[in-house]
């Protein structure tokens, strides 16, 4: 099939927008891969107050106690709590203006997909404002590069050892595991395998997860520090993954030559091709369109432009049948772009504007933000976003947000239909666009509309 630049605006990117003309080839969709993201996300490293900066203030109050002092450390550790949600609403912000003031938001989608398969979650209040640096970090960077050079950032980053433990894991029979009766913490290991590369399904077993969590001790964080490997942790001897073994006394090195192998195995390329296709495509992706992702990522050693382009190229990419149903955040993102709000007013919402309009309905219709479930993300069956509380609180969103967004006059209905759906409008939706009594209820009906929440 030809491409068709209203569904892949709609399919591949943020959704249709008046500000922003579709994307008229594959090759403009895979150039927004390579450009520069606007919107400010602070590193990891940047990001002020630290964790530590919460234990020192916290210890202050507690310090404090029965003194005269406590009144105002409890101060400052509220001033501390106060600049950590700031720095948690603006990394919001940025995250969804991203999407709605992209040209097409192919990078974004992408950058959210990712998120999603590389999942991590703060561990502690302390953590929260810190996740979206991760993504900035470790997964942003790495769009137009290798699986294997995403791999290794994910791999190394402060937020996936804190999250998956990995800062727990000592090698048993290392002299600091002896004294101390520490021992290994298998979390990064098995996810590594099991969700990250090979997927559920590979051929590894319980002693390839055992050898792969001895392999990654010494890999450790400390705030005052980094990340750094601290071999007094490591397992001593050899260790043995997938029928690879790496020598002793490797440390770093044989970490990232272990990932480097993970990373080009067949069944990685097979998993990560299907996800890749699911997450864009539908529920249960054409087999010939996954092959041919799978042979683009044998073929170039993991980078993913050519997994990407293979995706775009196949035929099945283009069923003219609108399936997915939409995340809660896609469904918000498309949303204010459908109604032309700009990036720059979502990065510059007020706090209570943050709460009611994104970070509640969020919650509301079952993906709060930065909170899945668990390390495997939120659901692969995209219909699991449709329950009674969701779809509710998409209906609310459809027919409230619209007059909060737009200060001047909401659009004509029964232009909106066309801009929100293009030719994906059908007849029933374009009828109750024209036949609504009030501007809002007319937007709010075809925002609230079945073809809507698909791509």
């Amino acid at each position: 099939m030809p491409f068709d630049p209203t569904l892949a605006a709609i399919r591949f990117g943020s959704g249709l927008s008046p500000k922003f003309a579709p994307p008229r080839s594959a090759a403009e969709l895979l150039a927004e891969i390579n450009e520069a993201p606007p919107f400010r996300v602070a590193a990891f490293e940047a990001v002020q107050p630290t964790v530590s900066d919460f234990q020192a203030a916290f210890k202050r109050v507690r310090d404090a106690r029965d003194t005269a002092e406590l009144d105002a450390r409890e101060q400052e550790y509220r001033e501390v709590r106060i600049a950590a949600n700031d720095v948690y609403y603006n990394a919001i912000q940025a995250t969804m203006a991203r999407h709605v003031g992209a040209d097409f938001g192919f990078a974004e989608r992408l950058c959210a997909f990712w998120a999603d398969h590389f999942t991590v979650k703060a561990r502690s209040a302390a953590q929260r404002h810190m996740v979206t640096s991760f993504v900035e970090d470790a997964i942003r960077p790495y769009l137009n590069g290798s699986f294997a050079r995403m791999l290794k950032a994910v791999a190394m980053h402060p937020m996936m050892l804190i999250y998956l433990e990995q800062v727990q894991s000592v090698g048993p029979e290392s002299a600091f595991g002896k004294r101390q009766k520490r021992g290994l913490n298998e979390n990064l290991a098995r996810e590594m395998l099991e969700l990250h590369t090979l997927g559920v399904n590979g051929s590894y077993d319980q002693t390839d997860v055992t050898e792969f969590a001895e392999l990654l001790t010494g890999l450790t964080y400390q705030p005052q520090r980094g990340m750094f490997y601290d071999p007094r942790f490591a397992e001593p001897g050899p260790e043995t993954v997938l029928g690879v073994t790496y020598d002793a006394d490797g440390g770093v090195s044989n970490i990232l030559e272990a990932l480097d192998n993970l990373a080009i195995n067949p069944e990685t390329a097979h998993h990560i091709s299907t996800k890749i296709a699911a997450e864009f495509v539908g529920d249960a992706p054409d087999a010939a369109l996954v092959d041919q992702m799978t042979a683009a990522y044998l073929a170039s050693d993991g980078h993913l432009p050519d997994v990407y382009a293979a995706m775009l190229e196949h035929p099945a990419s283009w069923g003219r049948k609108l399936e997915k149903i939409k995340s809660p955040q896609r469904f918000i993102t498309s949303g204010m772009r459908a109604l032309g709000v700009s990036g720059l007013a979502v990065d510059e919402m007020s706090g209570r504007d943050t709460r009611n309009l994104i970070m509640t309905p969020l919650r509301v219709m079952g993906q709060p933000w930065e909170n899945p479930n668990g390390p495997d993300g939120w659901l692969d069956d995209s219909s699991a976003w449709i329950s009674a509380q969701g779809m509710a609180g998409r209906i609310s969103w459809a027919m409230s947000a619209p007059r909060i967004l737009i200060t001047d006059t909401l659009p004509d209905p029964r232009e909106f239909v066309t801009t929100a759906l293009g030719q994906f409008a059908s007849a029933d939706v374009i009828f109750a666009a024209g036949a609504a009594e009030a501007r809002q209820d007319g937007v709010g009906l075809v925002l609230a509309s079945p073809a809507f929440q698909r791509s």
